[in-house]
């Protein structure tokens, strides 16, 4: 039996004390200061309505459609006749045949340039890609999006020296998987504690730590590891990013988790002790490391949502199935309206969603937009929209949403892994930054505009001689921001004409609404500012909000283009403005919630509350029950040191 918890280290003593501020100013330096192109969701929030950025549709180029669909068509052949998705649900394990045969097939290679060996897709038909194999096994999906979306290849291409892509990309093109070691078991989205180290020694470093939740990282055979360098003589030090080689000495893959969904995700516990990597192998200077990771996230980010695409498919079907065939009081469920204004729910949003996804993609191909907040919003929506639309599924198919697949199975009923489904949705609202953190780092672009002008004002550790040259400064923006918030295009009853053609929902009336929203969210922003300055950080109810309104205005706008866009092209047009109309209907109410709860909640009740909460005031609430969780700290020991764990470590051969 373990020792009780209070008898060992809450934490782990070795991670760094760092203030708030301290951990704060380190995330504000890795961030990406500069606007060097335009980008439609910054605009939205400053209260302009850029649709000049997002319409006409940005289309891909012939070869790369060629391209993209012959693959898509192997693919399609390989999910139907070597991947048994039930089977890895029940082994919990992707068989190795099945990854090797996607090594074969050139799938661990999708995003990186034909030159070393891959197969040079875009970014929409690579996420196209991951939403196909991701409806044939969630776990497959999430195996080669973490390999290619955040691992090795992504910052290599990005901040690699020719020397590293030539010695790398090849293996892990064809070969060779890849993994992203950042978290540790006290680290999370604060890296400013990030505790594992990389000392300088000659031309190598020495890394020693511990890092958790390494998704891939059981099977890998190319890591990319986060670690920090102390500053020392010809070293500036901070936390960098090293490519190491998953079977160097002194590695041990100590744990391989297990999770309530993704059941055949290889994801583990590593451990370094005293494993040497060469300098050559660093990617990037010294301190460059979060900034890396960070960029790697701005299109990186895309697969996530994209995969909720192609579960927001599957829902619609079975949804569509089930629900004809399924009768109630003389009826199939779908003709009864709280059923069918789910299935409504469904289509709509996952029209709106995947038209997030292929514009933000198709923008992140064309690289003449800054994408980074509309690949942070699509996730965010993404993921939230996503274990909704499962969670809705699960609600239509009733006792049968809730059994297991192989036991519907059991009883002669087809066997449909929708509890699976909701179990599998669910991590990607913690996935790749949580819903909590996102609504943090967009609200953060979001009003970074403000900062740059005003933010020398709020700041309490700025001289009074900033603060008033940053005060003249932001008297003449707001002097010329302020009055275009008042008035626009959205006023005017025939703006955006275009987007209502002969026999078709008016769609022009919604990009008039986006428009509108648009200001009125700039302003609502302004008049936070004005009313918290410094506190506004704190405020991260009221910035959610914020977030969560512009990823509806986005999502909306990008809808109606896409209709727009299908419409024009003979393809589906009307039903595409059908769904389009519905989806705005849906979201516009949504939006007007939100307004709502901009100045009309209950954040300081709830936060007396919380303060009760953790000063035990209400522990007699919790009497009446036992509780069966295990003992043990709720934070696992990771002091550095050599391994005493058996090295579940297994490549793939």
């Amino acid at each position: 039996m373990s020792a009780p918890s209070a008898q060992r280290p809450s934490a782990p003593q070795h991670t760094p004390k760092v203030s708030e501020r301290e951990a704060r100013q380190v995330a504000e330096d890795a961030r990406e200061r500069d606007w060097r192109k335009p980008s439609f969701a910054k605009e939205l929030f400053l209260g302009r309505f850029r649709l000049d950025l997002i319409h006409p549709h940005p289309l891909p180029a012939g070869e790369d459609v060629r391209r993209g669909e012959e693959f898509l068509s192997r693919l399609r052949e390989f999910c139907e006749t070597r991947i048994d998705g039930a089977q890895i649900e029940r082994e919990a394990r992707i068989p190795d045949e099945v990854v090797n045969g996607l090594k074969e097939l050139g799938a661990l290679g999708m995003k990186i340039d034909v030159k070393y060996g891959g197969l040079g897709l875009t970014q929409v038909y690579y996420n196209r890609a991951l939403a196909l194999v991701g409806s044939a096994s969630p776990a497959i999906g999430a195996l080669l999006s973490a390999h290619q979306s955040i691992g090795v290849p992504q910052p290599l291409k990005i901040f690699g020296s020719q020397e590293q892509k030539d010695a790398f990309l090849p293996r892990l093109a064809r070969t060779d998987i890849s993994a992203f070691l950042l978290t540790e078991p006290d680290v999370g989205s604060d890296p400013a504690r990030l505790a594992t180290s990389a000392v300088p020694d000659g031309d190598e470093y020495v890394l020693d730590g511990v890092k958790l939740w390494t998704t891939n990282g059981v099977v890998a055979d190319l890591l990319v590891v986060m670690a920090r360098v102390p500053e020392s003589e010809g070293h500036k030090g901070g936390i960098t990013a090293f490519v190491v080689e998953a079977d160097a000495p002194g590695i041990t893959v100590e744990n391989r988790n297990a999770f309530m969904g993704l059941r055949g995700l290889e994801n583990g516990v590593t451990r370094f002790h005293q494993v040497r990597v060469p300098a050559a192998n660093r990617i990037g200077p010294e301190g460059a490391g979060l900034k890396i990771a960070l960029t790697t996230l701005n299109t990186g980010r895309l697969s996530l949502p994209a995969m909720c695409v192609g579960s927001g498919k599957w829902c619609l079907k079975i949804a569509r199935e089930w629900s004809a065939v399924r009768e109630q009081w003389g009826r199939p469920v779908a003709r009864h309206e709280a059923v069918g204004a789910k299935i409504a729910f469904i289509a709509a949003t996952t029209f709106a969603l995947e038209a997030v996804v292929d514009l933000s993609s198709q923008m992140a191909d064309e690289d003449r937009n800054d994408i980074r907040i509309e690949a942070a919003l699509a996730k965010l929506y993404g993921s939230e929209m996503g274990c909704l639309m499962a969670d809705e599924l699960v609600q239509i198919r009733g006792g049968r949403g809730f059994e297991t697949a192989d036991s519907l199975a059991a009883r002669g009923e087809r066997a449909v892994p929708a509890e699976q489904m909701l179990r599998d949705m669910r991590i990607n609202r913690i996935f790749e930054g949580s819903t909590e953190i996102m609504h943090l780092l967009i609200a953060r672009e979001a009003v970074d505009a403000h900062l740059k002008v005003a933010g020398d004002i709020i700041d309490p550790d700025k001289p009074l001689s900033a603060k008033a040259k940053a005060g003249a400064n932001a008297a003449g923006f707001y002097a010329r921001w302020l009055p275009k918030l008042v008035a626009g295009p959205g006023q005017l009853p025939r703006t955006y004409g275009e987007f209502h053609p002969a026999g078709h929902p008016d769609l022009s009336a919604h990009l008039r609404y986006v428009e509108r929203s648009s200001r009125k969210l700039a302003r609502s922003t302004f008049y936070a500012m004005s009313r918290w300055q410094g506190r506004m950080e704190t405020k991260q109810g009221f910035l959610g909000r914020i977030v969560d309104i512009g990823a509806e205005l986005f999502a909306m706008s990008a809808a109606c283009v896409r209709a727009e866009l299908l419409r024009g092209g003979g393809e589906h047009g009307r039903e595409a403005y059908q769904l389009a109309d519905a989806f705005c209907h849906q979201s516009r109410v949504r939006v007007e919630e939100l307004f709502t709860r901009l100045w009309s909640n209950t954040d300081d009740l709830d936060r007396r509350v919380v303060d009760g909460v953790l000063a035990g005031t209400y522990t007699w609430l919790e009497e009446g029950i036992v509780d069966p969780s295990g003992e043990g700290p709720w934070i696992a020991d990771a002091t550095p040191g050599p391994s005493t764990r058996e090295n579940v470590h297994r490549p793939i051969r």
